[in-house]
């Protein structure tokens, strides 16, 4: 069987294979016969979604496969990512599972794991789960078949435990935002936190209807947003995306911040308070070099490791390090939660204006960038463009005049068909030319 695993659990077009039904059922079957091992019935799971459309009908299907194998299964509704991470843990399940697509378009779908300890599950759970969905399932017997039922309070335990990051004492009080909720899974919880701790909120992307989740709005496109905050005069705009692990941050300009500017500012001011494990903030490789150059310059280091939260999130835990994440907005701070969070990392960037009194445009701007294009190509399912010989002679070629002078990198998207080649260089020109010329390759293998 083609493998349904891919770097952040299961994801494609709902009603297409992998998500579809009768694999989620097969899916949640399986999971439920791996961690329900023992054949008692105290096991439990908690289910969070987004607001597609089609995560009722993996919420059904993920239910009957699990309660099928005797586990209990707690639903919680349409909650942040993070939430499921955090009540994974704290209402003792054996399992979390986010139904969510994250920033793809509303068409698609996925099923992200945690373990008991809140965060996301390992290669070999994931390889085992993968393993049991082809064979055949025991069910339990009919008087050990699981319980469902829903849970109410879950969106106000994760605002609670949001809040109480913030600094002790602190309000918003005085301060205009802006808050893009993407029409996704934060559309309910964000704008609540933020006025709950004083701010006065101005929501955008609060009316899901099951389509427009990330259309036109959210962290990938920030204009929407943008346009808010200069006809409000806000003074900061938070832009989360359709499960909230991720976040960019606008000025009172408009102006965009991404995951390297927050990460910069974070580090910088966590090493100044002596909340920067070992110096080092994790970081993958797809982080600008301005970012490296501007640690260096106070001290710090930069961990890289390959694109994929769950990747920076394995090497904090390996390397004892407390905060990470990537330049597309994921933030994630293990000293507050076991994944990215988006409402948890706009609080903290509010914390930084509220505690130094200055203005979002003087806290979003920590280093120049080198300059960067990223140019996406996308393919159809099955093709490798990668493996053409012209691609992999323009690749070469690259490689060389980058040589010294910058950076190349070119990678498959772990949640999407598309090749990703990004380079960094202080000549735009050379720049230009060299992504242009591997883009046009790999249009023409196509």
């Amino acid at each position: 069987m083609t493998r349904l695993f891919g770097t952040d659990g299961v994801r494609g077009t709902a009603n297409t294979w992998p998500m579809t039904a009768d694999i989620a059922l097969k899916i949640g079957a399986a999971a439920g016969r791996y961690f329900r091992n023992d054949g008692s019935n105290g096991h439990r799971v908690v289910i969070g979604k987004d607001t597609r459309r089609s995560g009722y009908m993996f919420e059904n299907a993920l239910t009957a496969g699990l309660t099928s194998t005797g586990m209990n299964v707690l639903l919680l509704g349409p909650v942040p990512t993070p939430a499921v991470g955090m009540l994974t843990t704290t209402m003792r399940a054996d399992l979390g599972i986010m139904i969510s697509a994250s920033h793809n378009p509303h068409h698609d779908n996925g099923i992200k794991f945690f373990g008991p300890d809140g965060f996301k599950l390992s290669d070999e759970a994931e390889a085992a789960i993968e393993a049991l969905v082809g064979s055949e399932i025991e069910p339990a017997q009919a008087n050990n078949i699981g319980a469902a039922r829903r849970i109410d309070d879950g969106r106000f335990r994760y605002a609670e435990r949001v809040k109480s990051t913030f600094p002790p004492g602190k309000r918003l009080s005085g301060l205009k935002v802006v808050i893009d909720c993407a029409n996704g899974a934060a559309y309910k919880v964000a704008p609540e936190v933020l006025w709950e701790l004083g701010a006065e909120v101005i929501p955008v992307g609060v009316a899901p209807n099951g389509y427009n989740i990330n259309d036109g709005c959210g962290s990938t496109n920030t204009r929407t947003a943008a346009e808010t905050i200069v006809t409000h005069g806000a003074d900061i705009g938070i832009c989360l995306d359709g499960d909230a692990d991720r976040v960019m941050i606008l000025d009172e300009n408009g102006r965009v911040a991404d995951g390297d500017q927050i990460m910069a500012l974070l580090a910088d001011r966590w090493a100044r308070q002596g909340r920067l494990n070992k110096g080092t903030l994790v970081a993958t490789v797809m982080s600008n070099l301005g970012l490296e150059t501007f640690l260096a310059a106070r001290g710090l280091r930069l961990e890289r490791t390959a694109v994929g939260d769950r990747n920076v999130v394995e090497a904090m835990r390996a390397g004892g390090w407390n905060l990470g994440g990537e330049q597309s907005g994921h933030i994630v701070m293990t000293d507050y939660a076991t994944t990215g969070d988006g409402l948890l990392a706009g609080l903290q960037f509010l914390a930084a204006m509220v505690e130094t009194g200055q203005p979002a445009s003087a806290l979003a701007r920590s280093f120049e960038t080198v300059p960067q294009v990223l140019r996406n190509v996308r393919y159809e399912r099955g093709q490798d463009p990668l493996s053409s010989p012209a691609v992999v002679t323009a690749i070469s070629q690259a490689e060389g005049m980058l040589d010294g002078r910058g950076r190349l990198l070119i990678r498959k998207s772990g949640t999407e068909p598309l090749v990703r080649v990004m380079a960094e260089c202080e000549d735009e020109a050379l720049l230009a030319q060299v992504v242009d010329g591997i883009v046009a390759e790999l249009t023409a293998a196509l």
